[in-house]
């Protein structure tokens, strides 16, 4: 996780370190575990700790790319769909692969959000009017929870008794 916490100064500085902190917690969640361990299913929706890693990699992609940049699904750098697509790990993604994919699609995100003002505003069908501040409070809140269940995840693996 990013050390250099920023507690006062510029709301974007602010907003955006608390972002990408909470990023790294969600990355931290993952890091470490085997394979399989990042793998198991321990809920009864998709939800699995290296999930978690893949639908955030997609939601940057949502909001950053196909919302704020305009792009097709097509000019995408990987899946940008809202359903439960965006937790499917294929079988020959290692966790490296997919915590790789999260912090490309984070990086374009920063790119992308450096474009605009925090009271830039966009329509989305689904929320109504929503500003470049709402769209990374959103981000922080979303990767914050997936963060909480990765940690809940990594705790129920640690102290379960091994797959047979």
């Amino acid at each position: 996780m990013p050390s250099n916490r920023i507690t006062d100064g510029a709301e974007r500085a602010i907003i955006e370190n608390m972002l990408d902190r909470n990023r790294a917690a969600l990355i931290a969640s993952v890091r470490g575990l085997s394979e399989a361990d990042a793998r198991r299913r321990l809920v009864a929706s998709l939800t699995t700790p290296v999930s978690l890693i893949k639908h955030a990699a997609a939601a940057e992609r949502i909001w950053f790319q196909r919302f704020w940049a305009g792009l097709d699904e097509s000019e995408c750098d990987g899946y940008s769909n809202r359903d439960e697509g965006t937790f499917a790990v294929a079988a020959d993604e290692s966790v490296a692969d997919v915590i790789a994919e999260f912090e490309r699609a984070s990086e374009r995100s920063r790119e992308i959000a450096a474009r605009f003002d925090l009271d830039d505003t966009k329509h989305n069908s689904r929320e109504g009017t929503v500003s470049m501040r709402w769209t990374l409070l959103s981000m922080i809140e979303e990767f914050a929870r997936h963060a909480g269940h990765g940690d809940i995840l990594r705790e129920q693996i640690e102290h379960a008794p091994p797959v047979a």
